[in-house]
């Protein structure tokens, strides 16, 4: 372990520290929010270099499903802590804007930093292949009980029995298709690790859960400033607790298109978006049954279309196995249209 590598770890600690005692001490919500930002900012840096560090010994694509999983820690909290104070639409829009967010912003901000710095990237394009098209049948079951509801067919009426029936066909997909990520592959040479495992793994579990602290200060912070500007809940949900929850995976697959290491990247990135879709959604919709208010995947309309048209057109990006920083300008442009979208409430 590296001099830089112990400042890091002494500069996050103290960033979350500030960011505890201006939660705590009642602070002014922009200071509380940008003390929660630059914690958070630092707290995924050091997910990164300990995602490197694991992908060093197990391989990429296994490294890239464990550091899915701790990044989305932060949207497991905040989702549960909404559910309890019956914000249903907040946690909905979230839920979508996670999934969004990833395959089409990150993952366009990857491609857009990631070309510039080092041109066209090549990457295992059947891997990219069947994570697309994982996320976009996930999308598609995701919408299915929106779809019911806005064409007012039969199964209409029962938008909370279709939603558990999704939910369950999800886990399902997730726990059949897990292994095959878990193994992986040689996809790409790994720089070997600087950092014992057990350093590792402690440095990625302590992290994980700072963010999932500090992204729910974050958005407490946030709360005031969503009022005086008249920002509608939907928009709240899909970009600012999306983006929140998701600073792990902004940061590290960025990082790592940078290094021109764009397997590694997809990994990261997409692995996010397939955990909230497959896992992380349907999991609150059943453990939604032990709050007063039941979580269903009846979205509003137009969320549940943007949730297909960016898994379609993510999934068009990625099948040739080759970014470019012109397609990551394409994704982020598509991403900043359908935010905008939602910026108006009712």
């Amino acid at each position: 372990m590296t001099r830089r590598d112990l400042i890091e770890f002494g500069l996050a600690a103290g960033l979350v520290v500030a960011a505890a005692l201006a939660h705590f001490l009642e602070a002014t919500p922009v200071l509380a929010f940008a003390a929660a930002a630059a914690a958070i900012a630092m707290l995924a840096r050091l997910v990164g270099s300990a995602t490197e560090q694991l992908g060093g010994r197990v391989g990429s694509s296994a490294a890239g499903v464990v550091q899915s999983a701790l990044g989305n820690l932060p949207e497991l909290f905040i989702a549960l802590f909404a559910l309890n104070d019956g914000l249903v639409r907040v946690v909905q829009s979230a839920l979508v804007g996670s999934v969004i967010a990833n395959s089409v912003l990150v993952l366009g901000l990857a491609f857009f930093v990631g070309g510039l710095r080092n041109g066209a990237q090549r990457f295992d394009s059947s891997r990219a292949r069947l994570i697309a098209t994982l996320a976009m049948l996930a999308a598609a079951i995701l919408a299915i009980p929106t779809l019911a509801h806005a064409f007012h067919t039969p199964a209409a009426a029962h938008g909370r029995t279709l939603s558990f029936v999704c939910a369950g066909v999800l886990i399902v997909l997730f726990c059949a298709t897990l292994p095959g990520f878990l193994r992986g592959g040689d996809d790409q040479a790994s720089e070997a690790p600087r950092w014992r495992f057990a350093t590792t793994v402690v440095v990625l579990g302590v992290a994980a859960v700072g963010a999932a602290f500090v992204s729910d200060w974050f958005v407490s912070a946030l709360t005031p400033a969503t009022h005086a500007m008249h920002m509608s809940q939907d928009f709240a949900g899909l970009v600012v607790v999306a983006i929140a929850g998701n600073a792990v995976e902004n940061v590290v697959g960025v990082q790592l298109s940078a290094r021109n290491r764009p397997d590694f990247a997809i990994s990261v990135i997409v692995n996010s978006a397939l955990q909230v879709a497959l896992f992380l959604t349907p999991v609150l919709v059943f453990a939604s049954l032990a709050f007063a208010t039941t979580l269903t995947l009846v979205f509003p309309t137009l969320l549940a279309i943007a949730l297909l048209l960016a898994a379609g057109i993510g999934a068009l990006v990625v099948y040739d196995g080759e970014s470019t920083w012109e397609e990551g300008l394409i994704l982020v442009g598509l991403y900043v249209v359908v935010a905008a979208s939602f910026w108006w409430g009712a």
